[in-house]
């Protein structure tokens, strides 16, 4: 990052929590969401983040920011809720004195974004979302195994995450980053233990998956550009399309590979960085590849996902509690968005995308 320089400041949220946040390169500004297991010094200077930092700083003014209880921000806070991530983010905006700006938003930091462009329309000039999930396994109503694994993860987290051993950290490394060089692995795993307490590390990890923004997602009104790594490990592929199809007019643009934060060396990085360019320049890019699963509706997603499990109609019209004629309907109306003319085609092409798994959602 020899190129850049960032400067770190400070300001105080409603409750009194600080918060830290540092600006880099020249331009309109361009604010990055908080998210999980941030540091601004570390991040800077590691082996991961710096050419996000530099295409995002190149024609713009970059803010990021640690979220509550990691990095440079207070990491002894009470409040881990959406609405205490939201006004944390107004408080940094404000601090700033920005009146209108664009928002990226990673992950749950994306969750966060939306939920701030649905509560301020007029500050957001435009929206990019990356990898993003509209609501968490803990969400009332969520599958038996989403709910549990959660839970399991939380309780490793307790147990290991402060561990000089990386063992435990290793999980989630390979959640992030499955085709990361050694040096990039080692590195996310000692930043996690760097960035967080284990105690906090779990009470964020529980804390984002009862996140819920299905309600917001649909009063966004920014011009809304929406990223997903079609096997992202972390964040299911059909969450993305989901998200998509909530906000008005958004355009989605999947991403080839496994990593859920994409790497410059991935042949989907160049469309990424083109596609994010012309939208935050304002130009008109010829549409991205119309993928069929972002046409499917909700209950579309759900016979496909029994499809892909190997089901037949008659045993999904059991599991949904409809009839089998009701089934056909939908697996011809699935077959025909995805052009497809076989089963195992449609199988074939769902399970890619993250389809068919016993905890999809």
């Amino acid at each position: 990052m020899s190129r850049l320089r960032q400067n770190i400041g400070f300001c105080e949220s409603f409750d009194g929590t600080r918060i830290a946040y540092a600006t880099s390169g020249t331009g309109p500004p361009l604010v990055r969401v908080a998210n999980w297991v941030t540091h601004l010094e570390l991040d800077w200077e590691g082996p991961i983040w710096p050419p996000w930092f530099e295409e995002l700083s190149s024609d713009h003014t970059l803010v990021r920011y640690d979220l509550r209880g990691c990095g440079l921000s207070d990491r002894s806070v009470d409040d881990l809720s959406l609405d205490a991530w939201v006004r944390d983010l107004e408080a940094v905006v404000d601090d700033l004195g920005l009146d209108q700006f664009s928002i990226l938003g990673l992950c749950q930091g994306g969750s966060i974004a939306v939920a701030y462009a649905a509560r301020h329309p007029a500050r957001v000039k435009q929206l990019v979302l990356y990898d993003t999930y509209t609501h968490g396994a803990l969400v009332e109503g969520q599958r038996f195994f989403e709910r549990t694994k959660a839970e399991a993860l939380t309780q490793m987290i307790k147990v290991g995450w402060g561990r000089r051993n990386a063992a435990f950290r290793k999980v989630f490394v390979d959640l992030l980053v499955p085709e990361g060089s050694k040096e990039q692995q080692q590195w996310l795993a000692e930043l996690q233990r760097e960035s967080t307490s284990p105690e906090m590390a779990a009470r964020l990890w529980r804390a984002f998956h009862v996140i819920d923004i299905r309600e917001a997602a649909p009063h966004v009104q920014a011009p809304t550009l929406v990223f997903h790594v079609k096997h992202d490990a972390m964040i299911p592929f059909q969450m993305g399309c989901h998200l998509a199809s909530l906000i008005p007019e958004a355009r989605f643009v999947p991403l080839d590979g496994e990593n859920h934060i994409l790497l410059p060396d991935e042949p989907a990085w160049e469309r990424f960085v083109s596609e994010l360019r012309g939208f935050l320049a304002d130009e008109e890019v010829p549409a991205s590849e119309v993928d069929g699963f972002c046409e499917l509706t909700p209950r579309e997603r759900e016979v496909l996902d029994l499809v892909a499990q190997g089901l037949g109609n008659g045993q999904i019209a059991e599991a949904l509690f409809i009839s089998p004629k009701t089934v056909r309907n939908h697996v011809s109306r699935i077959f025909s968005k995805l052009d497809v003319s076989r089963r195992a085609e449609a199988v074939v092409q769902a399970r890619e995308a993250g389809f068919g798994h016993t905890g999809a959602s």
